[in-house]
């Protein structure tokens, strides 16, 4: 064991990935669905680990914040400046409220409990579930005309605050917006919800399949024309007409005619008769509903015999944008192609009719090669599978970032910065949505992106817990009560403003007040919940939006909060 240790504190490294491991271990582990996730396991294995007195360099620390800050910016990018045209400005407008609640309930309640500086920024760190406060306050503290000592007394209690707030921060908000907030929006809140899904074009009885379970997914069936609708010669319009019997789409791709020619690319005017044998494409649901309409199903290999493909789509195309699910369903482009999903940021929006679609979204689609395409095209820019990343685009956005953030204006001895931090958190969402204009530069694939959120703030984390190891313990015994208890305050006051300004102010619709709420917050778990208690996925549409601007503004109050406690 000691050989171990020794080996440790000899190389540093290696503690960082037992802490990276060990945290990760922890924070799956749940009581009753409830974990402390992966962030506050590492910072608490940091911690143990840190009391065999090891220090890690604080460039790893550094470095691997800003990996993480451009990810979230270059994320959040197209969605933050998308709200920025006048649909999103009233949830903009919400969002910057709510976000403005959060840092003035956490100064506030660090005022009157005595927190000092460092206290106070974990305060509004572990409360509001914004871990890049942490890195953000530790850089404005190093700007401050104050001793070394003092620094590092404050930039060590960060974390303090932050692991005891934080658990009632993501578990407390999550049960408030999904038990509580309902209630204070009115009653009937899920009939509500639903006669809101039928303005978007869902439906009210429950019994029928909504869009998106109906969309999950695209089959080809081969069907004689049999029935007695082939009387007479029909067109492949008046037939696919007939088939929306669930008012879904159902597509002809390709037809066998009685006389054994193949059609493989049939238009609208083609020409069907008794005994063609029709390449039917749709949700599988639909299909079966459409079976009888026409004939039989019969075995047709042959004429099968072609390529189909899944695709994700990144809407990039002035013509598609703002377009609804209901116009896009009858337009020429995406003939043939079922819509599976829309993603917007991090949440997957309910596919209903009135749904528009925004630039950055992306959407995927399925159907026959040559429809997925050309559906492609009109839509923006395919995004095939590939593991290449853009690390020209990353390097620069995140140095052009750092330099950005350090300038510095002083206003007497106190420091005017964003610091190198929010600068490229600032980079980060200008490239994201350069990349969302332009999407033939700048590519970071998704799991590249999870990995720089992942791997760049839990490797900050864990330094963060490992050099604070020494001082945690008795910053927890010197504040630990005082700081749950502000943190129950800090959670959950924004909340409640938030949800009086959705009902009387901007007046939403209720799922949408809530949506808002846990996307101001940025509080995903707060999201899922949402979802399972109003049996909707109506609170995307406003989270996302809310998303970003949270996500931005609440990390740049880690400057903020120490500028006010200075």
């Amino acid at each position: 064991m000691e050989w171990i240790i020794k080996t440790m504190q000899d190389s540093p490294e290696l503690a960082v990935f037992l802490t990276l491991a060990l945290g990760f271990a922890v924070g799956q582990i749940k009581i009753k669905g409830f974990g402390l996730g992966s962030v506050t396991g590492v910072l608490l294995m940091g911690v143990v680990i840190g009391q065999l007195d090891i220090v890690v360099s604080p460039t790893v620390k550094s470095t691997f914040f800003l990996i993480f800050l451009f990810a979230v910016g270059y994320s959040v990018g197209p969605q933050f400046v998308q709200g920025l045209k006048k649909d999103g400005l009233p949830q903009i407008a919400f969002a910057a409220i709510v976000c403005v609640a959060c840092l003035l309930v956490s100064w506030v309640a660090a005022l009157i409990a005595g927190f000092d500086l460092g206290n106070a920024a974990g305060l509004l760190a572990g409360a509001n579930t914004i871990s890049a406060v942490i890195g953000v306050a530790s850089d404005t503290i190093n700007q401050l005309s104050i001793g070394d000592a003092e620094k590092h007394q404050y930039i060590n209690q960060i974390p303090v605050a932050y692991a005891v707030t934080y658990i009632f921060g993501t578990a407390g908000t999550a049960w408030f917006l999904a038990s509580i907030g309902p209630k204070l929006l009115g009653k009937d809140i899920i009939k509500q919800t639903k006669e809101y899904e039928a303005t978007l074009g869902g439906s009210l009885n429950e019994s029928d399949a909504s869009e998106e379970d109906a969309y999950d997914g695209t089959t080809f069936r081969v069907i004689q024309a049999t029935s007695d609708f082939f009387s007479q010669e029909r067109t492949v319009k008046e037939v696919e007409d007939m088939l929306v019997v669930k008012d879904w789409p159902v597509f002809i791709e390709r037809i066998r005619t009685s006389k054994g020619e193949i059609i493989s690319e049939p238009d609208l005017n083609t020409k069907i008769n008794k005994g063609d044998n029709l390449v039917l494409n749709g949700p599988l649901d639909t299909l079966l509903a459409d079976e009888n309409l026409i004939g039989v199903e019969v075995a047709d290999i042959e004429l099968l015999d072609f390529r189909s493909e899944a695709l994700r789509v990144i809407v990039a195309n002035k013509k598609a944008e703002g377009k609804t699910l209901r116009a896009l369903k009858t337009s020429k482009e995406r003939h043939g192609v079922v819509i599976r999903k829309i993603h917007r940021g991090k949440a997957t929006l309910p596919l209903l009719k009135e749904v528009k679609l925004q630039r950055g979204d992306i959407v995927e689609i399925e159907g026959r090669k040559t429809d997925v395409d050309r559906f492609a095209a009109y839509l923006g820019f395919a995004e095939r599978p590939t593991n290449i990343t853009d690390l020209l685009y990353v390097g620069a956005g995140i140095f052009l970032g750092g330099i950005l953030g350090s300038l510095t204006f002083h206003t007497g001895n106190v420091p005017l910065s964003l610091s190198a931090s929010g600068g490229v958190l600032i980079m980060g969402i200008i490239f994201g949505w350069l990349r969302s204009r332009r999407p033939t530069f700048g590519a970071v694939p998704e799991p590249a992106i999870w990995l720089m959120n992942n791997l760049g703030l839990n490797i900050f984390i864990a330094v963060v817990g490992i050099n604070a190891g020494p001082d945690f313990i008795a910053g927890l015994k010197a504040a630990g009560v005082s700081l749950f208890i502000a943190g129950i305050f800090a959670s959950l006051i924004p909340m409640l403003i938030g949800i009086l300004l959705g009902r009387y102010v901007f007046k939403f619709q209720p799922a949408i007040t809530l949506g808002a709420c846990a996307g101001a917050r940025t509080t995903t778990a707060a999201l899922g919940a949402l979802e399972d208690s109003l049996q909707s996925k109506v609170p995307a549409l406003s989270y996302t939006t809310t998303y970003a601007v949270g996500n931005t503004l609440l990390i740049i109050w880690g400057v903020v909060i120490v500028l006010l406690m200075s």
